[in-house]
């Protein structure tokens, strides 16, 4: 029997530039993917569906997820809606995900929601407890946001070309969730 699992996952982050500008940044979306921790972008189809894979490890495991992505935008509501899906063909892991994220004014900045249905299925669905998954996210984000901003930053496009986020490294990720995971739930209650 094939092991599946379908998880959750609501993160929310603040970038100090206004909403036009983070806005902007979003519509670029092979910018994005330079800063997604383990995605790589490949092309775009005639469908205007964009390829490439995104890459992962897990303790002993590594998955890499080909495949493609739609995205729609509504640049009135500053949200969007990314569909994709994608096989490990090494492991023989699938993966389906819709991403709905807004971009909001807080304060002098932007917060940014992310609101993500994931479906796993093959081996790669054993790491998939919600409240681990989560945690991983968030670490991701803030990786995420510290290469956002720096693009942002730069003063030139050829020096923000060259900023990525850095590889995810798996153990020391899952190891550093997991223990904030824990904490989280043995904590007191007030």
């Amino acid at each position: 029997m094939r092991r599946r699992r379908k998880m959750k996952v609501t993160q929310a982050f603040v970038v100090a530039r206004p909403p036009e500008q983070v806005w902007a940044f979003f519509q670029d979306v092979f910018s994005v993917a330079q800063c997604l921790p383990g995605a790589e972008l490949t092309g775009q189809d005639e469908s205007g569906a964009y390829e490439g894979s995104l890459s992962a490890k897990l303790g002993p495991m590594t998955a890499t997820f080909e495949g493609a992505a739609t995205v729609v935008s509504d640049a009135d509501s500053m949200s969007a809606r990314i569909e994709g899906k994608g096989v490990d063909k090494k492991g023989g892991s699938r993966g389906r995900a819709k991403v709905d994220y807004a971009v909001a004014a807080e304060g002098a900045g932007s917060k940014v929601t992310v609101d993500a249905d994931i479906q796993l299925s093959g081996p790669a669905a054993q790491f998939g407890r919600t409240g681990l998954i989560n945690e991983m996210a968030k670490r991701l984000i803030e990786d995420f946001v510290d290469c956002l901003e720096a693009k942002l930053e730069a003063e030139t496009e050829e020096e923000a070309a060259v900023i990525e986020a850095g590889e995810v490294r798996g153990l020391a990720l899952l190891i550093a969730s997991l223990w904030a995971w824990l904490k989280r739930l043995l904590k007191p209650a007030s």
